[in-house]
C-alpha cells in the first residue's frame, strides 16, 4: 500500500518536473557578452521595487516596462519587509515577491534579483530589520556570529520562495546579486565568500555577481564572480573597470545607471533633463553593454519605510515618501518625456525585426474638492499601559520598530529651565501640562530649548517620531530611535519616565468624537467621501503641517509642510466606487479639518 502511494506521488510530480526541465534555459558569461541559451543577450533592465508599487498595479507597470523597450526587471528583496519581527516571516499579499517574479515572466520579462541582506535603496535601515539591534554585540555586514546566523535564516527563507524561479530551473531569474556595494563599506573577502556560500546553500545555483561604484569595485568584488559597476556610463571606463577585476574580460554590466536622483525633506526636488542621458544611453547600448536603470519606476515609500542619510560632514537627511525619482515612469506609473526619449534610443538597438509595443495611455485621474474630517481623537487619548523606567527607553528597548513613542514624566515647576535631549532621534514635540511649547528637529541639530515651567508639579511630555533609520554608511551600526540617552533640565538628569508605544502600524478602528477646538495636541482625524468613478489622485497637504495619511486602510506615507513634496499619491487601485474612508494623523496643525484631492502631484515646493 505504501509503495503504491509513493508511486502515485512520483507519477504526479514527474510531469511537472519534466516540464520545468524542458523550459529551463542556460545563462552564462561569455568573453564580452552574456549568453542566453548560448547566444549573446543584452540586458536592458529597469529597477522597480515591489513594496513601492501596489500589488494590483505590478502587471500594469511591467507592461510599461515592455513598452519602453526593457527586457528585464531588477528588484531588491527587503529583509525588514519579510521578517519584521525575529523568526516571523511574511511572503504573502503585497510581500509576495515570488508572484512579482511570476508576473514578470507572464509579461515576457526576465528578472535580476538582488536579495542581498543590505539594500540601501533609501529604505529604512538599508533593509535590515530593526530588531537586529537588540541582539547584543551583533554587527551587520560582518563575520560576527549572531549576524551570520540571522542572515542565514533569512536567505534560506528567500531561497525557498525564489530559487525555483531561477532561469536554470525553468524560471525567469537570470542572475542574483550577493551583498550590495560592499566596497563602499569594507573589503573583507572572507566575508564576501561567506555570502556566496550562503546563497548557494539557499538554492541560488545560478550566476552570482557583485556591484560597486568605481572607487569601491576592488574592495567590493569577490574574485570568481562577475563585477558589475554602478554609476559609470563611459563605455571605455566601464570596460576597463570590469576587465581589471575580471581577468581581462566581460561581460559588461552597469548594475545601477542613474537617470536622476531621490529627494529628502527640506531640500529641492531633484530633476535631470532627459537630453543629458540620451547620448549616454545610446553609446552604452551601442557598445553592447547591459544596463539596469536605477530607477525605471520609483513608486512610493509608504508607511515608515523611508531611510535617511547621515555622515560626519552632512546633517541627518530623512527621505520623503514620494520615490518619483524623476524616473522614466513617474510615481503613478505614467510615461514621462524621459520615458519617450529613452524608448526612442532603445528602439534603435532592438534585434532585427523586433518592434516595441504601443505605449499604454495615461491613467485616468480624478479630483475631489473638499472632504470634511468631522471626527477626531486626541493622540494622547490613545495611550495604553506604559512601560516605566528610571531612564528613557529607546524604540528598540520597547521592541517597537516604527512610529512614535510618548515619553512622560513629572517635574517640579516654578522656573524657566533649559531642556536638553541626548540623543534625540529624530523629531520631538515638547508639551507642558498638555500644551505644545516647541519642537526639536534632528535635521537641524536641535536638541535643546528654554521652557517655562509653571508652579507646582508639571507634566512634561516629549512625543518622538522615528523619521527613518540611516540606510548608508558607518552609522548603520548606530541606528536606535527615540530618546536614546538622557534628558536634562539645567544640566540635571530627569528620571522616572513612562513610555507609551504608538507604532500606528495599521489604521485602527479608533473611537472618535466631534472635534475639540483650540487643542495643540496631535490628532487623528477621520472622514469619508463618495466616488462615482475611480482614478489616480493626490491628497493636497499644502495647508497641513506634518503627519501621515491612510485611505481605506492603506498607509499612503508621510507629508510635511517644509516640502519639497506637498501632495500624497493615492493609487486608483486602492479607491472604490461609493464610500471611501480617509484618516489623517496631524502633529502640528490639529485645527485643520478639510482635505482636498487634486489631479497633479506637487513635488517641488519648499517652505
Amino acid at each position: 500500500m505504501r509503495i503504491s502511494k509513493l508511486l502515485f506521488l512520483i507519477l504526479l510530480v514527474l510531469p511537472c518536473a519534466l516540464k520545468a526541465q524542458k523550459n529551463a534555459h542556460t545563462f552564462a558569461l561569455g568573453e564580452s557578452a552574456f549568453l542566453l541559451d548560448g547566444k549573446p543577450f543584452q540586458m536592458i533592465s529597469g529597477e522597480m521595487h515591489y513594496p513601492r508599487v501596489p500589488r494590483e498595479a505590478w502587471r500594469a507597470r511591467m507592461k510599461m516596462a515592455k513598452a519602453m523597450g526593457l527586457n528585464t526587471i531588477g528588484t531588491y528583496v527587503f529583509w525588514n519587509v519579510h521578517e519584521p519581527e525575529k523568526d516571523k516571516f511574511d511572503f504573502t499579499g503585497d510581500n509576495n515577491i515570488a508572484e512579482f517574479v511570476r508576473i514578470a515572466k507572464e509579461e515576457g520579462l526576465w528578472v535580476i534579483l538582488r536579495p542581498s541582506p543590505y539594500v540601501c535603496a533609501e529604505w529604512e535601515f538599508g533593509g535590515y530589520p530593526y530588531w537586529l539591534q537588540n541582539e547584543r554585540g551583533l554587527e551587520v555586514r560582518s563575520k560576527e556570529k549572531q549576524y551570520l546566523n540571522e542572515y542565514r535564516k533569512y536567505i534560506m527563507q528567500v531561497g525557498k520562495q525564489l530559487s525555483p524561479l531561477l532561469v536554470n530551473h525553468g524560471g525567469n531569474i537570470l542572475m542574483v546579486q550577493i551583498e550590495n556595494e560592499y566596497g563602499s563599506y569594507g573589503n573583507d573577502k572572507e566575508y564576501l565568500k561567506i555570502n556566496e556560500d550562503m546563497f548557494k546553500a539557499a538554492g541560488f545555483d545560478c550566476l552570482l555577481y557583485t556591484c560597486d561604484p568605481e572607487a569601491a569595485i576592488k574592495d567590493g568584488h569577490l574574485p570568481g564572480l562577475l563585477p558589475a559597476i554602478n554609476g559609470v556610463d563611459d563605455v571605455a571606463k566601464v570596460k576597463r573597470l570590469i576587465n581589471e577585476n575580471h581577468g581581462g574580460k566581460g561581460p559588461y554590466y552597469i548594475a545601477e545607471w542613474y537617470p536622476a536622483w531621490f529627494d529628502w525633506w527640506g531640500t529641492k526636488h531633484h530633476t535631470v533633463p532627459a537630453q543629458k542621458y540620451v547620448p549616454k544611453l545610446d553609446s552604452v547600448l551601442g557598445a553592447g553593454i547591459s544596463i539596469n536603470m536605477y530607477m525605471f519606476h520609483g513608486g512610493t515609500t509608504r508607511a515608515f519605510m523611508n531611510g535617511a542619510n547621515y555622515n560626519d560632514k552632512s546633517p541627518y537627511e530623512p527621505q520623503i515618501s514620494s520615490y518619483d525619482y524623476d524616473a522614466p515612469l513617474d510615481e503613478a506609473g505614467n510615461a514621462t518625456h524621459k520615458f519617450m526619449q529613452f524608448r526612442n534610443v532603445i528602439a534603435k538597438h532592438l534585434p532585427k525585426g523586433q518592434q516595441l509595443p504601443p505605449v499604454p495611455a495615461k491613467k485616468a485621474t480624478i479630483s475631489v474638492p473638499a472632504v470634511k474630517l468631522t471626527r477626531s481623537v486626541g493622540m494622547f487619548d490613545l495611550v495604553g499601559i506604559p512601560k516605566t523606567s528610571k531612564m528613557p527607553m529607546s524604540f528598540e528597548d520597547l521592541n517597537q520598530a516604527y512610529g512614535f513613542v510618548l515619553y512622560r514624566t513629572v517635574v517640579k515647576g516654578g522656573k524657566e529651565a533649559m531642556l536638553k535631549i541626548k540623543d534625540l532621534r529624530d523629531y520631538g514635540l515638547v508639551y507642558i501640562n498638555g500644551k505644545r511649547v516647541g519642537t526639536l528637529d534632528r535635521r537641524l541639530n536641535q536638541d535643546s530649548m528654554h521652557i517655562q515651567l509653571p508652579k507646582g508639579n508639571v507634566q512634561l511630555d516629549i512625543l518622538v517620531e522615528n523619521m527613518g533609520r540611516i540606510n548608508f554608511g558607518p552609522y548603520l551600526l548606530k541606528n536606535k530611535k527615540g530618546i536614546t540617552e538622557q534628558v536634562t533640565l539645567d544640566s540635571k538628569i530627569v528620571q522616572n519616565w513612562k513610555m507609551y508605544s504608538m507604532p500606528f502600524n495599521k489604521d485602527a478602528a479608533l473611537k472618535t468624537s466631534k472635534r475639540k477646538p483650540g487643542t495643540t495636541e496631535p490628532v487623528i482625524l477621520k472622514g469619508s467621501f463618495i466616488l462615482n468613478k475611480v482614478g489616480d489622485t493626490y491628497l493636497d497637504m499644502t495647508a497641513w503641517g506634518k503627519g501621515m495619511v491612510w485611505i481605506n486602510g492603506h498607509n499612503l506615507g508621510k507629508y510635511w509642510s517644509i516640502g519639497p513634496q506637498q501632495t500624497v499619491y493615492v493609487p486608483q487601485e486602492w479607491l472604490k466606487k461609493g464610500s471611501n474612508n480617509v484618516t489623517v494623523l496631524e502633529l502640528t496643525k490639529p485645527g485643520n479639518q478639510t482635505l482636498k484631492m487634486v489631479e497633479e502631484p506637487v513635488l517641488d515646493q519648499l517652505k
